[in-house]
């Protein structure tokens, strides 16, 4: 199951630079995961310094 972006997130960009399938672009003033194309390695979760990034 794809890792998704909470409400916590706060825009600051660390985890799309840590997402080795790019899966990750901001939309709506916040990032954004692609299920389609995360491949579920969690790099994006830990990078985000508010814990914004969940599996689910």
């Amino acid at each position: 199951m794809a890792y998704r972006v909470t409400e916590a997130c706060t825009n600051c960009g660390s985890c799309e630079s840590e997402c080795p399938v790019s899966a990750i672009s901001e939309k709506d003033n916040a990032r954004y995961i692609d299920p389609e194309t995360c491949i579920d390695c969690g790099a994006c979760a830990a990078a985000c310094p508010t814990e914004a990034i969940i599996a689910g």
